[in-house]
């Protein structure tokens, strides 16, 4: 797995929060609801939302590979 690192400053949501976070999806089908889904569990992009591309490009490359 890479390097951890903190993507949301505001909640101090790292890399391997949203890792593990997407634990129970295998594959990038929808977006919205597997972002929808890390959000619940991590609360990343509920400050001031600046993370939000971060978050977004951790996801795909941790479901894309």
């Amino acid at each position: 797995m890479k390097e951890n690192y903190t993507v949301c400053n505001c909640a101090k949501v790292t890399y391997h929060d949203i890792a593990t976070a997407l634990e129970t999806h295998t594959k990038l089908e929808d977006v919205e609801k597997v972002f929808k889904d890390v959000q619940n569990v991590t609360h990343c992009t509920t400050g001031c939302g600046g993370c939000y591309q971060k978050v977004l490009d951790v996801i795909s490359e941790v479901l894309m590979g």
